[in-house]
């Protein structure tokens, strides 16, 4: 595989269309799956899945954009040094990736987001972290790096925090990411992602699918194009279910679940993992992961780790 555009390999257009929308830009974005899976995922015909794998066999140069010493120096996949999370995830986060963590309020989900934070500035690269309820400070950020004996000694010069916390002040944000990022900008942190259409519960329901595709559109082309890492964490909302597992109200409805409060329209599907966090106690829980670049749900057990804080 290799970093190849999709988009200039000779399949149809309609093809090229279904991929980008699904977030699968590069050859390497192919690993993992097959011509049957993709096809079912995609919605094409199966010869058509079958030209696109076979596109991706041919024989490629490393762009000539890309130096040597950048593609060695910035390795693809960035560990958390969490054991845990990295073991869920294959190895870490993948370069140019997108990874969601949902979780109640109280659990791990923003210190997982931390421990990727650390690894970020320990590497050198610029971390924009973005805090949308008031969940981390400035200050909270600092205490994770006093005890980090590789963190650079300018380590607060690669952090860009702000705090927004409206959808006019999201999207606005969102309009202007791919003009902000700076060659040295590895990772991007969106805390409590939910949050401004939380302030927002009268939006209409055609309004909150239009922005939460533009946000999708934009964090494809910053993974992509811009090869960064994302991190978005998100509470759990109440869904109502009917006995046979059909969409319910509180009115009719016969259980009830959690689930991500955006769900995934705002997830390019070919370049994101998405990781539940399920608490038993204050120290301990579950880290489930519901869907990945090559997993997906229904796909067997959902893969799970176990995480003690004590330990």
């Amino acid at each position: 595989m290799s970093k190849k555009p999709l988009t200039s390999s000779d399949f149809s257009a309609s093809t090229r269309i279904a991929l980008q929308r699904a977030g699968y830009e590069t050859i390497d974005d192919l690993s993992g799956t097959s011509p049957e899976a993709l096809s079912k995922e995609l919605g094409i015909t199966i010869e058509d899945s079958q030209a696109v794998f076979s596109a991706s066999q041919r024989p490629t140069a490393p762009p000539k954009s890309q130096s040597v010493a950048f593609m060695t120096v910035r390795p693809k996949c960035i560990s958390s040094n969490n054991l845990v999370i990295d073991k869920l995830l294959g190895g870490g986060i993948p370069r140019g990736h997108i990874l969601e963590i949902s979780g109640p309020p109280g659990c791990i989900k923003e210190s997982l987001a931390l421990d990727f934070v650390r690894s970020f500035v320990e590497c050198g690269e610029e971390v924009i972290f973005v805090d949308m309820q008031n969940m981390i400070s400035p200050a909270a950020i600092d205490n994770v790096f006093k005890n980090s004996p590789a963190v650079p000694s300018h380590y607060q010069d690669l952090i860009r925090y702000t705090h927004l916390h409206t959808l006019p002040e999201l999207m606005m944000f969102i309009h202007n990411l791919l003009s902000e990022l700076k060659p040295k900008t590895g990772l991007l942190v969106l805390n409590s992602i939910q949050f401004p259409f939380q302030s927002h519960p009268n939006l209409q329901p055609s309004k909150r699918t239009t922005l939460l595709e533009d946000i999708r559109q934009v964090l494809l082309q910053a993974s992509a194009s811009k090869n960064l890492s994302i991190i978005a964490t998100s509470q759990m909302s109440t869904k109502m279910l009917n006995a046979d597992g059909s969409p319910a109200n509180f009115e009719t409805g016969a259980k009830a679940v959690m689930v991500p409060y955006l769900a995934s329209a705002y997830l390019p599907v070919g370049r994101s993992f998405r990781v539940l966090v399920v608490p038993s106690s204050r120290s301990t829980g579950v880290l489930r992961l519901l869907s990945s670049p090559t997993y997906r749900s229904g796909q067997g057990s959902a893969p799970r780790e176990e995480y003690d804080l004590t330990k």
